[in-house]
């Protein structure tokens, strides 16, 4: 141990609050490890297909319910949250109604949060182990099989709605999350309680209807699996419902009444890049494989690569006005390389000749 090391778990736990602020964190919590209940859960939805392609769900087993068994010794997970609303954005609702426009959904406005955080939260652990002595832990954000919502709900950051996204009373639900599973047995924070109350918004917002119930999401409908997760085609009877939406979806979250306590994002990274808040979708459409790479590379939509991208804007160009731009734009691609990508023209064109 170093010669400021302490076994006071409380002070540490102090010490973890002011230096998780000092380094950016809204919020901070610590949980136990239990989550039989949220294991069962997960196992019914795996049971039902509602994973669709994203096989890494079912990959790892109890692993991801388990976190003493992806990271040995662990005791405790510290949860993080970090709020990602970019100020000075244009607003959602002005964009998702101008169908010229593509929408993005507003955590992928700017640079990508992973690397982030996980730096951040690595000098957090740092910090923790100069006091502690030497502490067992790793560090995740998105990098692992973790359930993050139910340790984050456990460590008092806030519930899990009927959209099942996390929601702060004093945060609304515009945020990131990480973890540190740690050996070091700090006081666990009191769970955080659900008040959703009688609201149920979320679920007819959803254009897709992947919001089946209360807290119940098929995950094969919804239009961030199917912008980001999905690989091939894109469901013929889902493209319409996705509008001009071709990066993620935040209806669910725009309608809860919660978002109204949302904080702005501190950090500047998580600020609108390329125009990426109210992009005109011919402008998007026409964008190289070079192009893509320039301008998105160091952003969370560099990872679906620029096919993928060009299919969702080619499904939002066919729910567009068929303006002669809009027109011009999907003739420019109707031979494109890619099979993928011409088939969702074909599709984009013979739905304006239909209109």
């Amino acid at each position: 141990m170093t010669e400021t090391a302490t076994t006071d778990t409380a002070a540490i736990k102090r010490l973890l609050i002011e230096e998780a602020a000092a380094l950016g964190f809204s919020q901070v919590g610590v949980a136990g490890i239990g989550l039989a209940q949220d294991e069962q859960h997960l196992d019914r939805w795996l049971a039902q297909g509602r994973h669709g392609e994203m096989g890494y769900m079912a990959r790892h087993g109890t692993m991801r319910s388990r976190p003493a068994e992806l990271h040995a010794g662990t005791r405790r997970v510290i949860s993080v949250r970090m709020d990602y609303w970019p100020p000075a954005s244009r607003d959602p609702g002005e964009v998702l109604g101008a169908r010229g426009l593509g929408y993005v959904s507003r955590y992928a406005l700017g640079r990508d949060y992973h690397k982030l955080m996980r730096k951040q939260l690595a000098k957090l652990a740092d910090r923790l182990a100069a006091v502690a002595g030497p502490i067992g832990h790793r560090v995740f954000v998105d990098s692992a099989p973790v359930l993050e919502k139910a340790l984050a709900r456990d460590a008092g950051l806030g519930w899990i709605g009927k959209h099942t996204n996390l929601i702060g009373r004093d945060a609304g639900s515009w945020f990131f999350l990480g973890e540190i599973f740690t050996s070091l047995e700090l006081p666990i924070d009191a769970p955080a309680t659900a008040h959703c109350g009688t609201c149920s918004r979320c679920i007819p917002a959803c254009p897709t209807g992947a919001i089946t119930a209360p807290y119940q999401l098929d995950a094969r409908r919804c239009i961030s699996y199917l912008t980001i997760e999905l690989e091939g085609p894109i469901p013929e009877d889902l493209r319409a419902p996705m509008g001009n939406r071709i990066y993620g979806c935040d209806d669910c979250q725009l309608v809860c009444p919660w978002n109204k306590f949302a904080q702005d994002a501190h950090h500047p990274d998580f600020r609108a890049r390329h125009a990426l808040d109210a992009p005109r979708l011919a402008d998007l459409f026409a964008w190289t494989a070079e192009d893509f790479d320039a301008r998105m590379r160091g952003s969370a939509i560099y990872r679906i690569g620029h096919e993928r991208w060009l299919r969702n804007i080619a499904v939002a160009l066919g729910n567009a006005p068929s303006t002669p731009e809009v027109m011009a734009a999907l003739r420019s691609r109707a031979d494109d390389a890619s099979a993928l990508v011409r088939e969702h023209v074909a599709w984009a064109l013979a739905r304006h000749a239909g209109a």
